[in-house]
């Protein structure tokens, strides 16, 4: 039992081939690009792909499938992703596959918005991430945007906080309780990985999403094609593409609506609480847990 590296769905080695390749970000609509993408990709990893395959089984485990780097178990296989942003499917996951759509911790600590941060604009949540907020250059170009608006933003540092400078309209720390953050703000911008996507839909939050590698490619991508936000280059966007979207999703009632009928969904039904079910379950039966994705 393992929950899908914690990423997109596509994550799933034996997903269908009318699936986009996976960590390719190349769309679900267009199929250009698909083959050529896989064929690179194998070649890329094939040495990694046969020393990890031969690690497995000195440990004990079959070999890897071609392409493959995950074992599909056959008791239980959780992954986190909600349903309306998920892949169209050609045919389902095998049986023991769970989608938990979303898996949000109880364990920030408390983010109150104080009296002196107020203004007349919305509140924007800017998080690339502990890698991607290492790149102070991005950081820096995004925050000086930002700070030449009317909205007030929370900003998420990271490791190279203390070679970042904050705005006057701009709160923010090394580390900060995301999860008592995003029921704060209106406006997510995020580096795509999959806790920050799942959670800002979990509180119905609409994206602008810059991906910088591995899964955020796939996340951006269905963001996009989900009509929850926007992909944008990280490092070719025009500052008044930007500054566009977060105007146009701001006004966006519409898309407001969906996003709230989806949290209020989610919310209802957490998927923490359907995953310890499930391994309780499990630990009893000693049996496969047949569901549904």
């Amino acid at each position: 039992m393992f929950p899908g590296y914690g990423s997109s769905p596509a994550i799933h080695w034996r997903s269908p081939t009318a699936l986009p390749p996976v960590l390719s970000g190349l769309p679900t609509d267009d199929t250009s690009d698909w083959e050529p993408f896989r064929r690179a990709y194998a070649a890329a990893h094939a040495d990694l792909h046969r020393d990890f395959s031969r690690f497995a089984c000195d440990q004990g485990c079959p070999p890897l499938s071609d392409g493959e780097f995950m074992f599909e178990s056959p008791f239980l296989n959780l992954y986190t992703y909600p349903d309306a942003l998920d892949y169209p499917r050609s045919r389902p996951l095998n049986q023991t596959w769970h989608r938990l759509e979303s898996c949000v911790r109880a364990t920030d600590a408390s983010f109150e918005l104080a009296a002196s941060f107020g203004g007349a604009g919305k509140v924007i949540y800017l998080s690339l991430g502990s890698l991607g907020s290492a790149d102070t250059e991005l950081m820096s170009r995004l925050m000086d945007l930002l700070g030449a608006t009317r909205h007030r933003v929370i900003v998420s540092m990271g490791p190279q906080h203390e070679a970042l400078r904050l705005h006057e309209n701009m709160i923010g720390e090394e580390f900060l309780p995301q999860t008592s953050i995003l029921p704060l703000v209106d406006v997510v911008i995020t580096h795509g990985g999959n806790n920050t996507v799942t959670e800002s839909l979990h509180f119905g939050k609409p994206m602008i999403v810059l991906p910088l590698f591995w899964d955020q490619h796939d996340n951006a991508q269905r963001v996009q094609e989900a009509g929850f936000g926007v992909r944008l280059d990280p490092y070719r966007f025009r500052d008044e593409e930007l500054l566009g979207w977060i105007d146009r999703l701001l006004g966006d009632q519409a898309l407001g609506g969906r996003l709230e009928t989806m949290a209020q969904r989610l919310q209802a039904t957490p998927g923490t609480v359907r995953a310890a079910e499930l391994i309780e379950a499990l630990a009893l039966s000693r049996s496969p847990m047949p569901g549904r994705s």
